[in-house]
């Protein structure tokens, strides 16, 4: 069985480009060691380690709807609760290796995973 790499994903919100462009499904990749480290060599994580999420992020995402690249420019340009969202499925890709939610039946407390719906639809 191949590992999986990459997820996709749907925006609470979406991204809107500067033509007006709503984008929503997006695609991340599992992070390497060098998208957890060479981000603190930049000068604006260096300044502000919140910053870091941002270019982290960026390396990550591999699509987001019809755009030809991801920069950091778009991930600061994300609503606040994609931003939340992003943040918490890389969590859940990189250390539980699923893009799953696990949750617990309240009646007979069997353990299980559930894929996320999508967003808005």
């Amino acid at each position: 069985m191949a590992l999986q790499t990459e997820y996709e994903f749907t925006l609470p919100r979406g991204y809107v480009d500067e033509t007006g462009n709503l984008h929503k499904k997006g695609v991340m990749r599992l992070a390497t060691a060098a998208d957890e480290i060479l981000p603190m060599k930049d000068p604006r994580v260096q300044s502000n380690p919140a910053y870091h999420v941002i270019i982290l992020l960026s390396r990550v995402i591999t699509r987001l709807g019809t755009l030809e690249s991801i920069n950091t420019k778009i991930i600061e340009n994300l609503f606040a609760a994609d931003l939340s969202y992003l943040q918490e499925f890389y969590r859940r890709i990189n250390e539980d290796g699923t893009a799953g939610i696990k949750t617990v039946c309240p009646k007979c407390e069997h353990q299980f995973e559930v894929e996320e719906p999508p967003q808005g639809e």
